[in-house]
């Protein structure tokens, strides 16, 4: 049915040369999606028709069905920041505040509490009139079930300083709680936040089951003048990074787990953080070092050099475990990615290749994420194509622990729009983001010109084993 009737009106430019090519979604299913505005892709939510085809040609085999969401689930002028949760959630802190679903994208939430006041935190509000809609955060889910978010809101006040609120979702008492926040600079830009795998214990900065680090974008890249940690995910304090160029103490570091739980699927930062949460404790930073070392921060919150068990590096600062106890890395380098798995703490990888340099000239963003229970890896790439407009593409590999090569890639989008991160720029898309879901479909954020702003897609076609063995928590 929502092949046939669904789609009315949505249909988009058809990117490549549509052929019969394999009998692409023999064995997929459709799966429970929204219904507004079916009929008119002139607001979201809308199901909209993406091309699917072979990997690594201009072959496309039919259309895939996505559910598409804009601004009002969560995004703002320029990005949306996805996360998943074990439980199935969507989660977007893309705006002000941070918004979730809990089924699939039919009703969306979002936590704006209406006094501004709790016990232990300041009270401004975060914003003043004129000042609306310029906030912005971070969001993820640490490996107990809480949900760890921090919101930046620039210059709302009279004395001209940003604002942090931090946003605390208790999975025990299914509660949300929020504290105010200060930093020491009088700018900060999008956060990044990562779980400290615990438990900590922290001395001046206290003791929990984890540890939540927050970065600012502006901060990390620009300068290296450290992130904000806490232990209970409402107040933070500064916390210093070491420089670039330190000689720090070696610590060999475990990267080799024997066993991981489904939470684990749910856990990667986005990819700027260029951190990941290490099992047996800690939180592991690859290529820090300007000479290419690792860095890696323990459980008592001190910092070293890192290495493996086997006294290597890491081959690309962004890397991230999943439940299948697979370590992946991708880097990029020109047009060309490469995608690494290691199964044995990072001692041997097997890779795959992902050249775009036939139709790219630049890598605008990119993204990744796995679900080791599905045993799925997806790629996430925004490029600056020959012809002119920016070309969203997802890779889908299913099965990388028998093969890395993708089964298909996916045109999100209808490709048509020319865009750019930053400040300034008429028109914007600031980062990647993407998620996926315990059942094991993707939502993935894109830019076309149907619509001002980034929107995100959810894959509404699976496998149907995918559907058959979803987790229940």
């Amino acid at each position: 049915m929502l092949a046939s009737t669904s789609l009315s009106g949505c249909f988009g430019e058809v990117i490549g040369s549509e052929d019969s090519g394999p009998d692409w979604d023999a064995g997929m299913e459709y799966v429970d999606s929204p219904s507004s505005h079916v009929d008119s892709c002139a607001s979201t939510p809308c199901i909209r028709p993406f091309i699917a085809g072979e990997p690594f040609s201009n072959d496309t085999w039919g259309n895939s069905s996505w559910a598409v969401f804009g601004n009002v689930e969560g995004g703002n002028c320029c990005e949306h920041y996805l996360a998943a949760t074990k439980e199935g959630w969507i989660l977007n802190f893309g705006g002000e505040y941070p918004t979730w679903s809990e089924d699939r994208g039919h009703t969306w939430e979002e936590y704006r509490p209406s006094i501004f006041s709790q016990l232990g935190c300041m009270e401004p509000k975060p914003t003043v009139p004129g000042q609306e809609g310029l906030g912005e955060g971070s969001i993820v889910q640490a490996t107990n079930g809480d949900l760890i978010s921090m919101g930046w809101f620039p210059y709302p006040s009279s004395s001209g300083a940003d604002q942090f609120y931090a946003f605390l979702y208790d999975s025990d008492d299914e509660e949300w709680s929020w504290c105010f926040n200060r930093t020491p600079e009088p700018f900060y830009d999008r956060s990044w936040q990562v779980e400290v795998i615990g438990p900590i214990n922290g001395g001046l900065y206290g003791n929990g089951p984890w540890a939540s680090l927050v970065i600012s974008n502006f901060w990390h890249q620009v300068q290296n003048i450290g992130g904000q940690i806490s232990t209970d995910g409402l107040n933070y304090d500064y916390f210093g990074f070491p420089d670039r160029d330190a000689n720090l103490d070696v610590m060999e570091v475990d990267l080799d787990p024997l066993e991981l739980g489904p939470e684990w699927d749910f856990t990667k930062p986005h990819k700027e953080m260029r951190a990941f949460p290490v099992p047996s404790g800690g939180l592991y930073f690859p290529d820090y070092f300007i000479d290419g070392r690792d860095a890696f921060l323990d459980t008592s919150l001190n910092w070293w050099t890192g290495v493996t068990l086997n006294g290597s590096s890491l081959p690309s600062q962004y890397c991230a475990f999943d439940s299948s106890t697979a370590l992946h890395c991708v880097f990029a380098s020109g047009t060309l990615l490469t995608h690494l798995i290691s199964w044995d703490g990072g001692e041997s990888w097997s890779n795959q290749s992902y050249d775009l340099s036939s139709e790219a000239t630049e890598l605008e963003e990119w993204e990744f994420h796995s679900n080791g229970a599905h045993d799925l890896f997806i790629l996430n790439v925004r490029y600056q194509s020959s012809s002119g407009p920016d070309v969203d593409l997802a890779w889908h590999v299913r099965g990388f622990s028998d093969s890395m090569s993708p089964d298909s890639r996916t045109y999100l989008g209808q490709g048509d729009l020319d865009s750019t991160s930053g400040a300034g720029n008429d028109i914007r898309f600031d980062f990647a983001s993407m998620g996926i879901l315990p059942d094991g479909g993707a939502f993935i954020a894109y830019h076309d010109s149907s619509d001002p702003d980034p929107l995100f897609g959810l894959e509404l076609m699976l496998p149907a084993e995918y559907i058959s063995q979803t987790p229940i928590f």
